[in-house]
Parts: structure tokens; sequence; C-alpha cells
């Protein structure tokens, strides 16, 4: 019993994380339809932006987090009002393409600054490993994140605003809504989201290297299983990613042993994934497309 609470905590631990990573991806759908393969990649700016500013300058920690967070949003504006912005009418594979290029991009200057080893980011709330007590700080800081942004969306005018033009684009034109601010905050706030999610990752023994842009692929499935509009499906989607992940790791090769690679958690949630879009291609929580014939 021991055993189980403790894999149901550090699931629920790291599917906060994929949560948080995924809600990165759904704030830019929602309102430009885009998927962001350069997520990952301002996940991964915004990490080591932290890093130069705790550890290379000196300012501590929660400030340079916040400063991170910031200078990352930023960049994600200025990247949407001088590559995005230009993309809008083309096909949808130009602008996935277009993304896949930024992600290019931007690790290759992550590299050229900071180099390819491994650095550490420090560890400021305890996150020394993920256990029943490790991984409280990573569940507090993950919900507040998660309780921020729908705040934000349910009781600000600009987030009401987001909320608008999310529903019906068309509609938020005829209203007089500025839809292309909305979409350039929408990259701003989903790269400083990405950076909380990356210096959480990248907090105690693990530290922060150029593979930690990966996490979004790690993600992709907890994005498609809650739905890739729903910030709440995202969040779901999460959990019941790391839970997955965390009790096959656990239990499966003790259950069938010898027959099974080590890393077969990690194939796991894509067969749930498999099963999810199968019965549901929208996801849990999406909304589904309907045509009038």
């Amino acid at each position: 019993m021991t055993k189980l609470v403790q894999l149901v905590f550090s699931g629920v631990a790291i599917g906060a994380l994929y949560g948080l990573v995924a809600l990165g991806f759904v704030v830019i759908y929602r309102a430009s339809h885009v998927v962001n393969f350069a997520h990952g990649s301002f996940l991964l700016l915004g990490t080591y932006l932290t890093y130069g500013f705790h550890q290379e300058i000196g300012i501590a920690f929660f400030p340079a987090l916040g400063l991170a967070a910031l200078a990352a949003g930023a960049a994600g504006l200025v990247v949407e009002r001088l590559a995005l912005r230009r993309m809008v009418g083309q096909p949808v594979f130009a602008v996935i393409m277009m993304t896949i290029g930024l992600a290019v991009v931007i690790d290759a200057l992550v590299v050229w600054k900071w180099g390819a080893g491994r650095l550490s980011v420090g560890d400021p709330w305890g996150v020394s490993a993920f256990r029943l007590g490790g991984d409280a700080g990573i569940r507090v800081a993950a919900g507040a994140v998660l309780a921020a942004y729908a705040l934000f969306c349910r009781f600000t005018a600009l987030g009401i605003t987001m909320r608008a033009t999310a529903s019906d684009q068309e509609a938020a034109v005829a209203s007089g809504i500025d839809v292309g601010r909305v979409h350039a905050v929408c990259w701003a706030i989903a790269a400083a989201v990405g950076t909380v999610a990356g210096v959480l990752l990248a907090s105690g023994p693990r530290g922060i290297d150029p593979t930690l842009s990966a996490v979004a692929l790690a993600a992709f499935p907890a994005l498609v299983l809650g739905g890739v509009d729903s910030p709440a499906g995202a969040v779901v989607g999460g959990i019941v990613l790391g839970l997955v992940e965390v009790l096959t790791a656990g239990y499966l090769p003790g259950l069938l042993p010898g027959r099974l690679g080590a890393n077969v958690h990690t194939v796991v949630p894509y067969l749930v994934l498999l099963g999810v879009l199968l019965l549901r291609p929208s996801g849990m929580f999406g909304d589904r497309e309907q045509a009038r014939l």
C-alpha cells in the first residue's frame, strides 16, 4: 500500500508538469489553431534564462525565475509579431514548418550561449527526487500556476477577450477585438508557463541540458488525451499520463519479469492515447467539430 501511495503521489507530480507543458500548447491552439512545435524550445530558453539570471548574474532564485518568464514571454511575443503573423492565411503545413524551424534556431542559440553540458538551476523548493515528500513542491507550484491561469482567464478583461477569441474569431473581430494582439499575448503566456514547467523539471538532480526541450514531445499525449482546445483537458490528460507512466514503471516489470524492456513505461501512455483516439478523436474534453452538409 505504501508503494502504491508513493507511486500515485509521484504520478500526480509528474502529471502536473505534463499538464503545465500541455497547457502551453492549448493556449496557442485555442487562439490561432496552430500546434506550436517550438514550445519545447521556448521552455528550454526560459529555463536557461533562469539559470543565467540566478547562477551567472547572482539574482535570487524566484526573482530570477520571474525575470526569465517575462523574458521568454517577450521572446514569444516578438516571434509571433515578426514571424507567425506573416503566416496568417498560409496552409497549416507551412505554419507548422515555421514553428519547427523556430525550434531549431532557438535550440542552436541556447547551445551556442550555454553549451551542451548539464548545468544546475538549484533546488529552492526541495525537489530532491520524485518521492512522497520531495515532489510536494512540484505539485504546489504546478497547481499554483494552473490556478493562476484559470483565474486570469475568468476574471480579467484580457482573459475574457482570449476566451471570446478562442470561441469564435470572426465574432471577436466583428466585436472590435484585436485578434492579432490576443495571438501575441497567447504566445507570451505559453512561453512564460513553459519556463515555469522547465525550471520545475530541471530542479534538483535532473539539471538542465539541451535535451530538456524533448519534454514537450513527452507531454504531447497529455494534450491529445485531454483535447487540444481544452485547458482543463490538458491538466487532466497530464495527470492521467503521469499516473499511467509511473504505475507502469512501478508494477509492470514485476508482473512480467524478463519479458519487457526497462523503458516500457514510456510506451504505455501512447497505447492509452491510441485507445482514447479510437473512442473519442477530439480527446476527453475537446470540442467535436460539426459540419453541415
